[in-house]
């Protein structure tokens, strides 16, 4: 499998970058079980994400002046989706599962963890889903959120792993979600903690080909191809 690295410096920017790395070097293929089935999908084979200041406001990718490509989410969506991965309650009746579930439980225990117990330890990590979610017919694509904190500069460090992961508006909504929830953490932790890099991994990560022509727009691109 080919691994691609992208440094990025805020979210909005890890966004733009992948879709760019994406577009040129993403591997083409029929969806024959998941999602959008039968449909075309560009993926890369194994993504790995750094991001230096996911805390950099805005939080979400913004048009160019005067686009009419509509912005992938907005911050109402993000909000929403911070209520699934943070409350286990929050699970519509058409819905098999919400990260909720998972991750509330757990959460609080990672902030004990670190508050009482210091930061020299590998064990704050936060998995999502359980032996069952194989048989659902769309399993949670979040899978974990790992956390580290270093007691000479104090800040908390998330590190995801997704199973699968749309680029076009997931990631930004995703990505944007989970900051919010890394910078709650960090203010219970205490103890002048600041929220840290993310580092987001992914054999998943990709645009459906609906999305194709609007990413290169985006790009501001023609063809698959930078310009010369």
């Amino acid at each position: 499998m080919e691994i691609t690295f992208i440094e990025a410096r805020d979210i909005p920017d890890a966004w733009f970058t992948s879709i760019w790395e994406l577009m040129d070097k993403g591997r083409e293929y029929i969806i024959e079980r998941g999602s959008y089935q039968g449909q075309k999908r560009k993926e890369f084979e194994f993504a790995v994400i750094k991001i230096i200041h996911p805390e950099a406001r805005p939080l979400i990718p913004t048009m160019p002046e005067g686009s009419s490509i509509p912005p992938p989410t907005d911050m109402d969506f993000v909000n929403s989706y911070l209520d699934k991965l943070v409350n286990a309650h929050s699970k519509a009746e058409n819905e098999m599962y919400t990260y909720g579930q998972y991750l509330e439980p757990q959460i609080g225990e990672v902030i004990r963890m670190y508050r009482e117990e210091g930061f020299g330890t590998n064990q704050a990590s936060m998995a999502v889903c359980d032996p069952r979610s194989i048989f659902l017919s769309d399993p949670p694509c979040l899978r974990q959120i790992d956390t580290r904190i270093y007691a000479d500069e104090k800040k908390l460090h998330f590190i995801l792993y997704f199973r699968s992961w749309d680029l076009w508006g997931g990631f930004p909504s995703n990505l944007a979600g989970i900051q919010l929830l890394k910078e709650y953490m960090a203010d219970e932790i205490g103890k002048g903690v600041e929220p840290g890099e993310t580092i987001a991994l992914s054999k998943g990560l990709h645009l459906y080909d609906m999305y194709f022509e609007v990413a290169n727009l985006r790009l501001g691109r023609s063809t698959n191809k930078p310009p010369e």
